[in-house]
């Protein structure tokens, strides 16, 4: 089995989108109600790399998941905090996998100079066959704390759901913040050749 960790690339998107399918279509963890077209994910994808890490994670060589850093908030003081996002094949959850995905996206993040990570999480109150807290407990378990929780944010499937803000800090909060770079600017400055990747694990089965 070989895992890879690696750059997304504009034509992941097709996979990246398939993905993401069943969490629109069928639960309450994305609020979107209708699946974007592969032109307007791809558009998002453009959007985030320009500045941020789009990681793919591919087993055997099949796309079974993404994460990615995307601005907080638009304001300038805000630039040391992300709002971090993941998703996996729903067979290749409950092995470990995001967790490792999702360190490694911690990992380049704290080496680009930001300090905050922010994760916008759907959260119920009560048992739902659209949504649980597993995301929760996966944010918990890597370090996160909840820092906001708001009441009936979202409505979908005829249901109204919450929404809570889990936080973790990565670095220092002194009064000389770190100098934000971009993911361009990381690799040039380790002399790294893009397209980035990192080979996790490779086994064979005699």
């Amino acid at each position: 089995m070989t895992v890879l960790i690696r750059q997304v690339r504009l034509e992941d998107a097709k996979a990246s989108l398939a993905i993401y399918q069943p969490y629109v279509e069928e639960t309450a963890i994305s609020f979107e109600y209708e699946l974007p077209s592969l032109v307007e994910f791809t558009k998002r994808i453009k959007a985030i790399q320009s500045a941020y890490p789009y990681l793919v994670l591919e087993k055997d060589g099949v796309l079974i998941g993404y994460a990615y850093a995307s601005a907080f908030h638009e304001r300038q003081a805000y630039a040391w905090s992300v709002e971090v996002t993941i998703y996996l094949d729903q067979s290749a959850r409950g092995h470990g996998l995001g967790q490792i995905l999702y360190q490694e996206l911690e990992c380049l993040l704290e080496q680009m100079g930001f300090l905050n990570l922010n994760a916008c999480i759907a959260w119920t109150k009560e048992a739902s066959p659209f949504l649980n807290n597993r995301s929760q407990a996966f944010h918990q378990k890597l370090g996160y704390k909840i820092v906001g929780h708001f009441n009936n944010a979202g409505f979908k499937f005829n249901s109204w759901f919450d929404m809570i803000w889990m936080e973790k800090l990565i670095g220092q909060h002194t009064s000389q913040p770190p100098k934000i770079i971009s993911f361009s600017e990381l690799l040039a400055s380790k002399n790294l050749v893009e397209p980035w990747q990192v080979l996790l694990t490779e086994s064979e089965n005699n």
